[in-house]
């Protein structure tokens, strides 16, 4: 993946949006590196997979904890983007 950095506020921004957001989620399968500029994350679209996939809402909101402590301050797209 690229050298993306998540603060705890993007963390929970995206987590919030992944978890309750159909709309939003269908946009971060379609382009993630776009969603997370918006948030403030650079991506770079080369290192995206081309094959994506995201946890159930539910699953999300169940272990957003975890999520979150996996994803802030590193590459933590990984978790969402599978090869």
């Amino acid at each position: 993946m690229s050298a993306a950095k998540f603060s705890d506020q993007h963390v929970d921004t995206l987590l919030d949006k992944l978890s309750s957001d159909d709309q939003y989620r269908e946009q971060f399968l379609g382009n993630p590196a776009l969603c997370l500029a918006h948030l403030g994350v650079p991506v770079d679209p080369t290192q995206v997979p081309a094959i994506r996939r995201l946890p159930s809402k539910d699953a999300i909101k169940a272990n957003r904890e975890a999520m979150k402590a996996k994803m802030s301050g590193n590459a933590g797209l990984a978790i969402f983007l599978v090869d």
